[in-house]
């Protein structure tokens, strides 16, 4: 899924130095957000469901697991981080994004700030990724 978000949200990356994200651009991501967060019901439902399994698989992995300890401690941290911005800021921003009620200068700054925050989920689930494998 977020692979997905960041192929609609790498479209800021080019006017980051303008006031604002073009119209053209707001429309196609607005319109991918009211998707995924509106009209794509029960498949929200399903990525939260994952998200909420992910921290539990990786809790049984670091009580019962064979892995070294350290996956642990960098996969547990790494998956909440990811999760939790996805969950306290990313899914409302989206939101309120796909509504399209906001001015314009006020929608760039809510389309930038989604892609901010999904290079860091990027980031996180890269490190969780990447720690998963070599520990295996």
């Amino acid at each position: 899924m977020l692979w997905f978000d960041l192929m609609f949200d790498a479209q800021v990356w080019r006017h980051r130095r303008s006031p604002e994200v073009p119209e053209t651009v707001l429309d196609s991501i607005s319109a991918y957000y009211r998707r995924v967060t509106t009209t794509a019901s029960p498949m929200g439902r399903l990525v939260g469901l994952t998200m909420l399994v992910l921290p539990i698989a990786l809790m049984v992995q670091a009580i019962w697991g064979d892995e070294p300890l350290w996956v642990s401690v960098v996969s547990i941290p790494a998956a909440l981080i990811g999760i939790g911005l996805a969950a306290a800021r990313i899914f409302r921003q989206a939101r309120r994004l796909g509504t399209r009620r906001d001015p314009p200068a006020v929608q760039s700054e809510l389309a930038r700030g989604i892609f901010r925050a999904h290079i860091v989920c990027l980031a996180a689930m890269m490190t969780l990724l990447v720690v998963q494998l070599a520990g295996a």
